[in-house]
């Protein structure tokens, strides 16, 4: 009966006891979606675009050479348009 009577005030003691919890404030970093505001890219016209069928080799060639180098340079503006969303 004694372990009991202690037991029940020991519990009831356990109880008085408790503190409410202080409320605080926690930071939490989360990341948020942000819209890219990159600038467009647009497409230029290409040199071959102009060839007719009866043009020499020599105009073809060099046109498609010059339709190469503009291709590099669509691709990197292209490039630094999603690298500036990343």
């Amino acid at each position: 009966m004694k372990w009991l009577m202690f037991g029940v005030v020991v519990a009831l003691a356990g109880c008085a006891g408790q503190v409410e919890p202080e409320p605080r404030t926690v930071r939490v970093n989360v990341p948020v979606a942000v819209p890219c505001r990159a600038p467009a890219v647009t497409e230029p016209s290409w040199a071959t675009a102009a060839l007719q069928k009866g043009d020499s080799l020599q105009v073809k060639v060099r046109a498609l050479l010059a339709e190469r180098q503009q291709r590099l340079g669509y691709e990197a503006q292209l490039r630094a348009a999603v690298l500036a969303c990343q």
